[in-house]
């Protein structure tokens, strides 16, 4: 992509005024010039002594009369020598900011939301590129332009919010960032909320930005970052927040029921019907089970393959659903694929496969670390085992020590699971082994012992509770 071009078209700058305390002041484009301007001395000088005031700005807290002359000597440096230091245009960010909130005169805040505007413009022609990485940032600097430009006044700049945001998160896709998912999405509502876009729109955006937000909560839980992946947690609630009003399942299998019966064979068309109605949970439809199958016939793929297992594993087609998980679990998406294993583990597991449906939740469980869901699984096996596993009155019960530790282990992992793990240890501790049967077979609580059979689990001694 050409850069320069792409954003002259965004903004000419020829012309522009900027309103900075009254004042109008224009700017013009500079292409090739010396990173000091052509009077590098008169640039070096006013580039400290706008960064001596804005510091002295920034140390008071934001008060004081040192920012006219940060404003002032910034001015200069901004219209003789744009391209001496990227700071111009965050510090400039900052100031114009701060004149916005104070801004009485509503002719000149909407001055100072243009001058804004401009900045991010010129910051992305003249540093597209990060200082450090050497890549793009465009995406990054418009999808904060958007934010801004949303935030200063929603009820007037959504449309333009809603293309900038929107160009934005076409470039960066899952590294556009939180605010600018969450305010795209806003853009999107208000405007089938004014009667400027229909609900398929809004429909449309939660599927896309739903998707980069559950990469985003992946990679950061898959990394340990609990704070990060938190942070995506509540986007992706804030999201869920404002479709809501447009997220029943009636209305979005209407809207798609009428576009699958005019194309019935549009694979884009059917992955996103798909993709959407397993999202809400609106499988029950008959679309979602016409669409997949349609789809898996066009485009046989581990993840149609996906969406029919899940069908015929609720419906209780076991044996039917196998191939289909089987297949499933070889999707490149991580957080899918996860899925399409635990699926295929409940599904051994209702087949009494016990020792497969172990071999599928251990699978899984390497895939996503941080999920409990797969110990819980095991704890289940290990349950439903215990009476076949043994051939007395004390091996009939050991596993149940094993399965217990399956769901601490569970609980341990995932916070999440601790009131449904403590109800199954609850159930299961008082099918332990009496005090008087350990004495019996000259066991004492706090002993190691192998569980045999299929399980093979080294656990703890413990009498029944």
């Amino acid at each position: 992509m050409k850069l320069k071009s792409v954003i002259l078209t965004l903004t000419l700058f020829t012309g522009l005024s900027m309103l900075v305390s009254g004042q109008a002041i224009s700017f013009e484009a500079k292409d090739d010039i010396p990173k000091y301007g052509n009077d590098s001395v008169e640039c070096v000088k006013n580039l400290s002594l706008y960064r001596g005031s804005y510091k002295q700005w920034k140390q008071a807290g934001k008060k004081g009369d040192a920012i006219n002359d940060a404003i002032k000597y910034w001015r200069k440096v901004l219209n003789d020598c744009p391209t001496a230091t990227e700071n111009l245009y965050v510090d400039g960010v900052n100031m114009i900011e701060y004149r916005i909130k104070k801004a009485k005169k509503a002719s000149l805040k909407e001055g100072l939301i243009d001058t804004l505007m401009m900045l991010y413009d010129m910051r992305i022609h003249y540093f597209p590129l990060h200082y450090k990485t050497g890549d793009s940032q465009v995406g990054q600097i418009l999808g904060r332009k958007g934010v801004d430009y949303y935030q200063l006044d929603p009820s007037k700049n959504y449309l333009k919010a809603y293309e900038i945001l929107g160009e934005s998160i076409k470039l960066d896709k899952e590294d556009a960032g939180g605010p600018v998912y969450i305010y795209y999405f806003r853009s999107v509502t208000k405007m089938a909320q004014k009667g400027d876009t229909d609900t398929t729109e809004v429909v449309d955006a939660y599927d896309m930005i739903s998707d980069y937000v559950d990469a985003n909560i992946l990679k950061y839980q898959k990394a340990g970052l609990s704070e990060d992946e938190e942070d995506y947690l509540n986007i992706k609630g804030n999201i869920e927040n404002t479709f809501q009003p447009f997220a029943n399942c009636n209305d979005l299998v209407r809207i798609y029921k009428k576009k699958y019966n005019a194309n019935p064979k549009n694979v884009d068309l059917l992955k996103k019907i798909t993709n959407l109605l397993d999202k809400k949970d609106c499988i029950d439809s008959p679309l979602y089970f016409d669409a997949t199958v349609g789809l898996y016939k066009l485009e046989p793929s581990p993840e149609s393959a996906y969406l029919i297992g899940k069908i015929l594993l609720k419906d209780g087609k076991y044996n039917e659903a196998i191939p289909y998980l089987e297949e499933a679990i070889k999707m490149e998406n991580e957080s899918k694929a996860y899925k399409a294993l635990i699926f295929l583990a409940e599904d051994f597991r209702a087949l009494k496969l016990y020792e497969k449906s172990r071999t599928i939740a251990l699978k899984a469980a390497k895939l996503n670390p941080n999920a409990g869901k797969p110990y819980s699984i095991i704890g289940d096996l290990y349950a439903l085992s215990a009476k076949d596993c043994g051939d007395d009155d004390l091996t009939r019960k050991v596993a149940y020590w094993a399965a217990v530790d399956k769901y601490k282990e569970a609980k341990a992992i995932e916070s999440d699971l601790a009131e449904s793990m403590n109800k199954s240890i609850n159930s299961y501790q008082k099918y332990f082994p009496a005090t008087e049967l350990l004495f019996f077979h000259n066991l004492n609580e706090g002993d190691s012992y192998t569980v045999g059979c299929w399980i093979n689990e080294v656990t703890t001694v413990r009498a029944a509770k």
